[in-house]
């Protein structure tokens, strides 16, 4: 079973910043860091079936939308691409677009995007530190200046843009508007506590992304069925014979791995390829379990039903 301190791979985008402190040491300084790729360490290991990322934006991202995997697989690419978003931080006023802010038929989305009022039609929010998004492929969005996120999404790299503010990008207008749905985005549910250490933010069809908040000085058995991703956001703490500290990721290849948590406790994103949260996922290795476990398993019981909702 491996356990690999992820390596980084920066992706220069004219949106992007040139201070990445304190989530990376990579400078940006000649060319703009929009997004940090968290890879296998190993070359040679089979691909994830998930990607993780950590976005940094000094300027609007174009808007655009995303594959489902039927349309991908009709294009000769694997999957299409449902992701989330975890913001970091925001600046006083950022904002995010998700989905539209009224149903409109193909042609009017067509016509939207040659005379640039889509940007209109783009239902728009301020963030915060902490919120949970969830994208469903097919979800025209986008992502305003002034935000740090986490992204966690199906590995597949196709976007179509719709519309980039001037910049001279291609537009993909003919497949974004095959793909795009174009009526309002259905709430998303709220974040789940299980534990005292485990919060689930995200349950859908091909993922689940849970957040940790380990106590210092704690020990754990993390108990993973498939590819399991750990991003730190805060503290530090030592996985298998890895160190594990902020803006670092690790990547665990199932089976089971120790978690010692530093002095300053872990507070990390969990994603795994599932439709439901596992159940024993986070094992205490002392004490008593923080809660009953009746209470537990009706969380999760609730929690099947996400991925149905967000489909």
């Amino acid at each position: 079973m491996p356990i690999e301190l992820a390596s980084v791979r920066a992706m220069y985008k004219p949106w992007g910043v040139s201070d990445l402190q304190p989530w990376s040491s990579i400078d940006g300084t000649g060319d703009a860091v929009g997004e940090l790729w968290f890879e296998r360490a190993d070359n040679n290991a089979p691909i994830p079936a998930l990607l993780l990322k950590l976005l940094f934006t000094s300027a609007p991202l174009s808007i655009q939308v995303h594959p489902d995997d039927t349309f991908a697989r009709a294009m000769g690419m694997p999957n299409g691409k449902s992701e989330a978003w975890y913001i970091i931080s925001a600046e006083p006023g950022a904002q995010i677009g998700v989905g539209l802010n009224r149903r409109i038929t193909p042609q009017e989305l067509r016509a939207a995007i040659t005379n640039g009022s889509i940007v209109d039609l783009v239902q728009w929010r301020p963030v915060a530190k902490g919120d949970v998004i969830f994208i469903p492929a097919g979800t025209i969005h986008a992502l305003g200046a002034g935000i740090v996120l986490a992204e966690i999404q199906q590995r597949s790299d196709t976007t179509f843009r719709l519309f980039d503010y001037g910049r001279a990008r291609e537009l993909h207008i003919d497949n974004g508007v095959a793909v795009a749905d174009v009526f309002p985005l259905r709430p998303s549910r709220h974040p789940t506590r299980l534990t005292l250490e485990r919060t689930v933010l995200v349950a859908s069809q091909h993922f689940v992304i849970e957040r940790l908040e380990l106590p210092e000085g704690s020990s754990w058995a993390l108990l993973a069925d498939s590819e399991t991703w750990i991003l730190a956001l805060d503290g530090h703490a030592a996985i298998g014979l890895a160190a594990l500290s902020i803006g670092q990721a690790i990547f665990v290849g199932g089976d089971r791995a120790s978690i010692e948590v530093g002095a300053n406790g872990l507070t990390a994103l969990v994603a795994y390829p599932a439709s439901a949260p596992i159940g024993p996922l986070l094992h205490r290795l002392s004490g008593r379990s923080t809660r009953p476990v009746q209470a537990v398993t009706a969380d999760l019981t609730e929690l099947t039903g996400l991925a149905e909702a967000h489909a």
